[in-house]
C-alpha cells in the first residue's frame, strides 16, 4: 500500500467491510466520485476484515472511514458517509 499512497497526487482510501450497510452506500458514492475526478486522484477501497494489519496501522475503529493521502502523508481522515461533492472538494483542497 505504501507505493500507492506515496503518489504525488491525492489518494482517497476507503476502509470498509462487506457486512456494513453504510459502506455499501459509500461505495456507490465513490464510484460517482471517480467518474467526476478521473485521474486527478486515486480511489481505493480496503476491506478491514481481510486487511486487519493495515486497519490497525491507520487506527481504523469504525467503518466506513476515509483517508486522503498525498506523498505518503495522511492529509484528512474521517469516519462516516460523505457525498461525492464534499469528497471532490477535499481532494482538490489536498492537491
Amino acid at each position: 500500500m505504501s507505493g500507492i499512497i506515496s503518489q504525488d497526487k491525492p489518494v482517497l482510501v476507503a476502509f470498509f467491510t462487506e457486512w456494513c450497510s453504510p459502506c455499501k452506500m459509500q461505495a456507490a458514492i465513490l464510484q460517482e466520485l471517480k467518474k467526476k475526478i478521473g485521474e486527478m486522484a486515486g480511489v481505493i477501497k480496503i476491506d478491514i476484515d481481510k486487511n486487519q494489519a493495515v486497519a490497525e496501522q491507520f487506527v481504523i475503529r469504525s467503518v466506513p472511514t476515509l483517508l486522503i493521502f498525498r506523498n505518503g502523508e495522511v492529509k484528512w481522515k474521517q469516519s462516516g458517509i460523505f457525498q461525492a461533492d464534499e469528497l471532490e472538494r477535499l481532494i482538490i483542497q489536498n492537491s
